[in-house]
C-alpha cells in the first residue's frame, strides 16, 4: 500500500500568517490554483503511480483540495474524516505571530492555550492511517490534511524523516513494508514550480 499525503492550498488566513487550527478556513483562489497544479502533476504521473481514491480532513480547506484533486483523477472521494482535522490551537487560532508574541511570548508554543499536544495529535492521526492501511491494503490513497497535523503524521509513521516545515500543497508518499512505512518522496512542492 502507499498513502500519498497532501496538505491543503492555501488560504487568506495562510497569507496573513494566521494560525487555522480547527477553524473552517475556505481555500482562496491561490489555494485553488495550487490544488489544480499537484492535480495535474498527479494525472500526468497516472501510469507510473495510480491512485485509487482521496479522503481529506472534514475542514473546507481540505475537503476542496481533495474534489479539485479527485474531480481531476476520477477516483472517488471516500467520506471527509474528523480524525484529520488540524490540531486545535486552543485560543491561539486566529492569531498572527506579531498577536502571539504581544500575548505569550515567544515560548508561546509551551504556553497553556488550550492546544492538542503532539503526541495527542499524533496518536489520532495514526489512528485513522492504521485504519485506512487495514481497511485499503492493496490500495492506494491519497489522503489531504493539514501543517501541523502531517508533522506529526510523518514523525509517527517513519522517525528518521527530515523534520522541514510542509507548505501548502506539499506532496509526500508514503509505502508500507513489512518493516513499516518507508518514505518514496518527502514534502515535494515542484508542481507549485512549473
Amino acid at each position: 500500500m502507499r498513502i500519498g499525503l497532501i496538505r491543503h492550498g492555501r488560504t487568506d488566513w495562510n497569507a496573513l500568517g494566521k494560525i487555522q487550527g480547527q477553524t473552517n478556513i475556505s481555500l482562496n483562489e491561490e489555494g485553488r490554483r495550487q490544488a489544480e497544479a499537484l492535480a495535474e502533476r498527479l494525472y500526468r504521473e497516472k501510469d507510473e503511480q495510480k491512485w485509487d481514491a482521496i479522503v481529506s480532513s472534514d475542514l473546507s480547506r481540505a475537503a476542496q483540495t481533495a474534489e479539485i484533486i479527485a474531480n481531476r483523477l476520477e477516483i472517488p472521494l471516500l467520506p471527509a474524516e474528523a480524525r484529520l482535522r488540524e490540531r486545535n490551537f486552543g485560543i491561539v487560532e486566529g492569531t498572527t505571530e506579531e498577536e502571539r508574541l504581544s500575548r505569550w511570548g515567544k515560548d508561546w508554543r509551551q504556553a497553556d492555550v488550550g492546544q492538542e499536544t503532539d503526541g495527542q495529535l499524533r496518536t489520532r492521526a495514526l489512528s485513522f492511517i492504521n485504519e485506512l492501511a487495514e481497511r485499503y491494503p492493496q490500495q492506494n490513497i491519497l489522503v489531504v490534511t493539514h501543517g501541523s497535523l502531517l508533522a506529526q503524521l510523518l514523525k509517527g509513521m517513519c522517525e528518521s524523516l527530515e523534520n522541514k516545515p510542509i507548505v501548502n500543497m506539499a506532496f509526500s508518499i508514503m509505502r508500507q513494508g513489512d518493516d513499516g512505512w518507508e518514505p518514496l518522496l518527502h514534502n515535494c512542492t515542484l508542481h507549485l514550480e512549473e
